[in-house]
């Protein structure tokens, strides 16, 4: 499911999910089960996951590249193993962001790329083999918190404090990936992002179970093409709406949106539209990197033609303990090493 329902979000259990029930207590069934089983192969050097509660985006992307960065200077060789969704190439293949496409390793892989080394992969075990391969000390496994094929050392689930679990039920009646007491237990640590009543119910439940608890924002770059001008936002990703937020907080007047599912392909009469409607109305086009990178390296000129015409958003994590996080990965990775 690419666009999440908006009753997904809402507190409390409306009519919809609740219609929807007998079928996400089959699917959480088989989803916590799955959860449960034993690794199927592991690698001689540690893993850490960056994962999410929730389907979606919830901040996956920025946090494994903050935590690439961190690592780095710390003189470790971290690479990032991605499943590259969106993209076609099964791999295990090394992702040049100079040359690859968001077609072949999926738009996620491209922007990791530009903070590590990164491998997609759709078999994790191959992919996690192949990071070694290519010199890694430690292996950042961006997505793949509910897939047990890989053992992992360290698993960092990250949730966004304006939406939490949402409604706290699993697909398809919530966002959950698995029932929420299934993935608490294979959790390490907690990351939320952001503010919000809904994240703080999720930190008091993860705090019972014992989960060191981070915090973290998302911070854009100063944009002087977009601050104080009126724009025509569009985005495909996990939540639009959180992009949107960003260019107001950022000054921007959005006197139009359009919201498309998580890693949609822009189409022709999609770019025709935006474009006239930018030009008409005198806005300025303005996407997100994962957008970008997905129309920038199109062969029809009129994608192209969007793409130099748009002005992009680029948001960092930025750890309000940076120290600790580090001391929580460090620790990790000296256990795996003194086993």
């Amino acid at each position: 499911m690419r666009q999440a329902p908006d009753f997904w979000w809402q507190q409390g259990k409306g009519l919809k999910a609740l219609a929807l029930a007998p079928v996400s207590f089959i699917y959480g069934r088989i989803a916590g089960k799955r959860m449960r089983r034993p690794p199927q192969g592991r690698v001689d050097i540690p893993v850490i996951v960056v994962g999410n509660f929730v389907a979606g985006g919830a901040g996956k992307t920025p946090t494994t590249i903050a935590l690439a960065r961190l690592l780095q200077d710390e003189d470790f060789n971290p690479v990032i193993l991605t499943r590259g969704y969106g993209g076609n190439l099964e791999g295990p293949v090394e992702v040049d962001p100079d040359t690859h496409l968001a077609s072949q390793v999926g738009d996620e892989a491209l922007l990791l790329a530009e903070a590590a080394t990164t491998i997609v992969s759709s078999d994790r075990i191959s992919g996690a083999k192949a990071a070694v391969e290519a010199g890694a000390d430690v292996i950042l496994l961006d997505d793949g918190f509910q897939n047990p094929a890989l053992h992992r050392d360290f698993s960092l689930v990250v949730a966004e404090g304006a939406v939490g679990i949402g409604n706290g039920m699993t697909i398809p009646s919530g966002p959950l990936r698995a029932p929420l007491r299934d993935q608490l237990i294979k959790a390490n640590a907690l990351l939320v992002i952001g503010e919000g009543e809904a994240g703080n119910g999720l930190v008091r439940r993860a705090s019972r179970r014992g989960l060191p608890i981070l915090r973290a924002d998302l911070k854009p770059r100063p944009n002087p093409d977009v601050t104080g001008e009126r724009v025509l936002a569009f985005a495909g990703i996990g939540r639009p709406q959180k992009f949107f937020d960003t260019l107001e907080a950022m000054g921007a007047e959005i006197a139009e949106r359009r919201s498309f599912p998580d890693h949609h392909v822009i189409t022709v009469a999609e770019a025709q539209e935006i474009l006239t409607s930018a030009e008409k109305k005198g806005l300025v086009p303005v996407t997100t990197t994962k957008d970008m990178r997905r129309i920038e390296g199109s062969e029809h000129e009129l994608l192209r033609w969007l793409a130099g015409s748009s002005r992009v958003v680029t948001v960092d994590l930025v750890f309000r303990e940076e120290r600790r996080m580090l001391d929580l990965l460090t620790r990790a990775i000296r256990n795996r090493n003194f086993r």
